[in-house]
């Protein structure tokens, strides 16, 4: 587009922007275009569109080619812009981490759910239940559930050392380092005692489907963050048999499975921690999407 000696105004370079996005590919590149015009113009998506007469300046238009060029090779627009909504929050995200999906969202819907209802007709207080993110990420689910329960006290666990510095960077970024707390380790192994709230987003992708991903994710997100084992559930089961004797009398553990393993992952849970109840939930659109498993009475 450079090459025509005249810079173009906003709706004139949007219109380039939209045709190389939908050649290359992109789900939404009208969206697209316009948040990464917003982002070399360092403005919001409304001043985009209700300018469509700006004419850009030669370092803004190569800065978004740039931005496009970079889209078009399918690079997610998270990594782009370096940040990701969820939950009401914006997250810095970078390719150390997963990036936060929406389905993660109802997880922490539950788990909110979850937790109003323990506290209800009891004498004890949300700030002394030990809650804990396993796989934690960029601590989005971590942050969400202190973001939404300020009394909440939360421990963001990881094995990857550059996801837990953009965690801790969330957790700064947001105000929430006094009571969210990032740890580096294997799973729940590094903690001694019990945890009434258990909450997990693992990888959860067959091996063999890795390569059939949308370019999106299989050429960028981490691996690590995607790899399930032979059938998905390899660091679920993982998972599931260090709570057997950490999950707290009374307490639950909700991880987010992939949308065909509901049976599969309640057959591993039964297994793995027979004294507990187990049952699968479905997303909005149907789809299996969080197992939950409760203890009552007394640990084994």
């Amino acid at each position: 587009m450079s090459s025509s000696g005249d810079s173009p105004s906003t709706a004139e370079w949007l219109k380039w922007a939209r045709e190389r996005l939908a050649g290359a590919g992109v789900d939404s590149p009208a969206l697209d275009a316009e948040l990464l015009l917003a982002h070399a113009l360092r403005r919001d998506r409304s001043w985009v569109l209700a300018h469509p007469e700006h004419i850009m300046t030669p370092s803004e238009q190569a800065l978004a080619e740039q931005l496009v060029s970079r889209r078009q090779r399918r690079e997610p627009l998270a990594y782009i812009l370096g940040c990701q909504p969820f939950f009401g929050l914006d997250l810095l995200v970078t390719p150390a981490v997963l990036i936060p999906r929406p389905e993660t969202e109802e997880l922490v819907e539950r788990a909110i759910q979850w937790l109003n209802q323990r506290a209800a007709g009891r004498r004890e207080t949300l700030a002394s239940l030990r809650v804990i993110d396993v796989g934690t990420g960029s601590g989005a689910i971590a942050l969400a559930l202190a973001h939404a329960v300020p009394e909440l006290h939360v421990i963001g666990v990881d094995d990857s050392a550059p996801a837990l510095e953009v965690a801790r960077t969330n957790a700064r970024r947001l105000g929430l380092e006094r009571r969210v707390h990032f740890a580096a380790g294997d799973l729940l192994l590094p903690f001694a005692g019990s945890f009434d709230l258990i909450l997990a987003n693992l990888p959860y992708i067959p091996s063999a489907e890795l390569p059939t991903l949308m370019p999106e994710v299989s050429q960028y997100e981490p691996r690590r963050a995607l790899d399930g084992g032979s059938d998905g559930l390899e660091p679920l089961r993982r998972l599931l048999a260090q709570a057997r004797t950490r999950l707290a009398p009374d307490g639950a553990l909700m991880a987010e499975i992939g949308a065909q393993q509901g049976i599969p992952a309640l057959a591993a849970a039964g297994a793995l921690i027979p004294d507990c109840r187990a049952r699968v939930e479905k997303d909005l659109a149907g789809h299996d999407r969080i197992l939950i498993v409760e203890r009552k009475g007394n640990a084994p």
